[in-house]
Formats: structure tokens, sequence, C-alpha cells
């Protein structure tokens, strides 16, 4: 029997079992849910795609937002041109907007020498030339110039003063330097910038590691919280920090749970922000009944469980449904590990996530370490079981609770589940923002 309430799926099991099937890296990993127990995938329906990717992000591009005028960068007003695209950790459909994109900039007279693509890796390490065509067509790589940035290396870098909040501005000075600055991405959920997009791409992407780390520090502030964004002081400090590049254009994505493009929207960044924000919740945002004692969580697959340093959104937006005391389980592949060897180097020797806590406060925060942080911050409150293909002395060493394969972590957590409970299934935790029961954030735009 199907049926729906308060916008997720339901199951209510008449079979022996019931197969459950999640992303996992670039395949799928599937378990069983025995007889009588109720499952709820909290997804929202699924959002149809647009029949014509390539013509949605064009019409995007002629009925641009705010106060952005393809005119001021017309007929050699603009000399050199810098795009921002995100790195291999995201799935941007750059075959999709980039199209468009150069043939408006070939429609206004900017030559193909005049643009630089910048890869925007934040403090992920910089892509290298044979990883460039995992994230952009090969069209892109023949014509035009393509660098990655380092948010380490202090000689890429220019010093723009602080934002408002007292963040140091260093971005990349090329980028910064050129005529018109464009960035390119999502618009999706993120655990406490509330939702990426806009000038996040160049703000937080070109920008040295001193800056993010004092942005990242407003995690630990009780309004950066998912899918807020007016009020969210980590994310309004982003935006600071785009003032100061002076961004001029950002083209933006809204994505289906399958990666499809389903709108588009171009024009100043913030108007494109206020604008996408409400699509962008319309396809994520899902309202649960209750709190769940047992959360089966999955990322959602390549990219987003690439390593470990982007799948622990996985365990986040999974421990706001879950109760105090219950159990999560987080399906992510990292083939690549954790993605940071700051955050590996800094767990050494950590036996619980007391001292996890104790160090972090001790030192003040720290970039890699604030992984740790906001792992601890989750999996303290509840049983973590960690399902993987990291090294399990590894991930017991990073205190996971790694376990051999789902359907032994089932089983185990079933031992707790009381008659009568439902468990809960996020199959694309990290773009789906789960609202639990009881008071609400408020809710911008």
């Amino acid at each position: 029997m199907w049926g729906t309430q308060s916008s997720y799926l339901q199951f209510e099991i008449y079979s022996l079992t019931m197969q459950i099937i999640l992303p996992y890296g670039r395949t799928r990993l599937a378990a069983t849910i025995p007889d009588g127990i109720g499952v709820d995938r909290i997804e929202v329906p699924e959002t149809p795609p647009a029949a014509d990717p390539l013509g949605v992000v064009g019409a995007a591009l002629d009925n641009v937002l705010g106060a952005f005028r393809w005119e001021d960068f017309s007929n050699g007003k603009a000399r050199t041109v810098a795009i921002a695209v995100n790195d291999k950790t995201r799935p941007v459909p750059h075959q999709h907007l980039l199209p468009p994109l150069m043939e408006r900039l070939a429609a206004i007279g900017i030559p193909d020498s005049a643009i630089t693509f910048y890869i925007a890796v934040g403090t992920h390490p910089p892509m290298t030339l044979d990883e460039f065509p995992s994230i952009l067509p090969e069209e892109i790589l023949k014509r035009f110039r393509v660098v990655s940035h380092d948010s380490e290396d202090d000689d890429l870098l220019v010093d723009l003063g602080k934002t408002p909040a007292g963040t140091p501005v260093f971005s990349n000075k090329a980028f910064v330097a050129a005529d018109f600055k464009i960035v390119v991405g999502n618009i999706e959920p993120h655990q406490f910038v509330g939702f990426s997009g806009g000038v996040k791409t160049a703000a937080v992407g070109l920008a040295g590691v001193k800056t993010i780390s004092r942005n990242h520090a407003l995690m630990t502030h009780p309004d950066s919280r998912l899918g807020e964004y007016e009020t969210n002081p980590a994310r309004q400090d982003v935006e600071e920090i785009g003032k100061k590049i002076h961004i001029h254009l950002a083209l933006n994505a809204i994505l289906s749970q399958k990666k499809e493009v389903v709108h588009a929207f171009a024009g100043s960044p913030r108007a494109v922000m206020e604008a996408g924000i409400p699509s962008s919740r319309q396809a994520c945002q899902v309202e649960v009944g209750s709190k769940y004692s047992l959360v089966i969580s999955s990322p959602g697959g390549h990219p987003k469980d690439i390593n470990l340093y982007q799948a622990q959104k996985g365990l986040a937006h999974a421990a706001l449904i879950t109760r105090p005391g219950g159990t999560i389980i987080v399906v992510a592949a990292c083939p690549e590990g954790t993605g940071s060897p700051h955050y590996e180097d800094w767990m050494q020797g950590k036996k619980d996530y007391g001292e996890v806590f104790e160090r972090f406060a001790a030192e003040g925060f720290r970039i890699g370490p604030h992984k740790a942080y906001q792992i601890a911050r989750d999996a303290s409150k509840v049983r973590l079981m960690f399902c993987s293909q990291m090294d399990e002395n590894l991930s017991r060493a990073l205190l996971l609770n790694p376990v051999g394969d789902l359907q032994t972590a089932i089983d185990m957590a079933l031992l707790d589940l009381q008659p009568g409970e439902r468990i809960g299934i996020l199959p694309h935790a990290s773009s789906t923002i789960p609202c639990p029961p009881g008071p609400q954030p408020r809710k911008s735009l």
C-alpha cells in the first residue's frame, strides 16, 4: 500500500521483506527490511527536468535579473573575462550552462582569448590537468584557458580588506583583476551557509585559507543553518566577500535529485539568489512528521560522497530528524578517502568525541579540524554507523564506527527499534532539506 504524508512517501510492508536501494558512489547499495516495519522514504516527489535544458539556460541569459546589463560589457568594454566554476565535488551541469553563456559572450564581441576559467576548489586540493575533463566539456578545454585555484598559495591572492563580520578577504588575484567576473554553479541546500549559489563559487571557492577559515567559523552560530539565507550570518558574510570581489554575473541552475536541470537563473548575484531559493526549496524541502529512532542516509552518490569531507553532510542532514540516542547509518563510498589530510592529522590519537570538542574549543576554528567538530557535534547525540570503501582502521581512528556492509548495520540497528517505530530513509541527504516537527527556523525568501 502506498500513501503520502507531509510530502514524504510511506511504505507499509506486507511481504516478508522490503528491499531498499541507496546511491553509493557511481553505483547503488541494496539491503532488506523485515516484514512489519514501516519505512519512510524522505524525499520530495521527483521534479520533472527541463525538456530543453540548453533552451532554459539561454532564456535565463536573455532575461537577466537585477541591475546586470550585457551592454555594460560589450564592444570592447571588457578586455578580460574571468569565469569561476566549481570543482569535481559539485555536480554542476556545465555541459548545459556553459555553451549558451559562451555564445552570449561571443555575441557581445568578447573573443575566446579574453576568457579564462578558474576552477574554484576552496580548501580542496587544486585540480590537475588530467582531471579537468571530469568537470568541463571538451569544447571548453580546447577553446579556453583553464586554471585551478590554490587557496594556500599566497602569491595567487590579493588582500581586499575585511567584511563587516571581520573576515579578512583574500581572493584570487587574477580573477579579481578581470574586467568582467562571472560565477557559474547550482543553488542547493548547504548545511551551514543555508544555500550554495550566487557569489559563493568565487567568494569561497577562490578565497585564501584565512578567508575560508574565518567565514566557516561562523558555522557555530545558531542561525547558520540549513535552508536559511537572509538571517544566516555565514551566508551574509559570503555575500560581503562577493561585494569585495565585485562579481558582475551569476548563472545558476536548480537541479532535480537526478542532477538534471529544472530551472536556471542569470543576472546580478543577489537577485539570482532571491529568485532561485524558492525554486530550490520546492525541489529540496520535505516536511517530516516525527523524529526517527533509525535513519539510513546516503549523501546522494557521486560526487556527493567522493570523500568524507563531502559525505559528512549526509550525517548532518540526517541528524535533524533523528531523536537523541537514535541511530544513523551513513552510506557513502568515499573512494578518495577523507579529502582532508589536515583533518586526518588532527584526529590522530582522539579516543572520543569529548576530546574533539575540548581540543577544538582550545585551539579555535581551523579548516580541516572543523570537519571533526561537525561530525562530533552530530554523532555524539546518536549511534553512528558508517558504511564506506574507506579503510576500516582509518574510519575507526576517525571515530566513525565503521561497519562491514549495509545489511549488517541495519540488522544491528533494528535490535533497538521499538514496536511500531518507523525507519527514515534519506537517499539524497545532501540535497534534501528535511524539516523536523516542532518550532521551525525562520524561513527567508
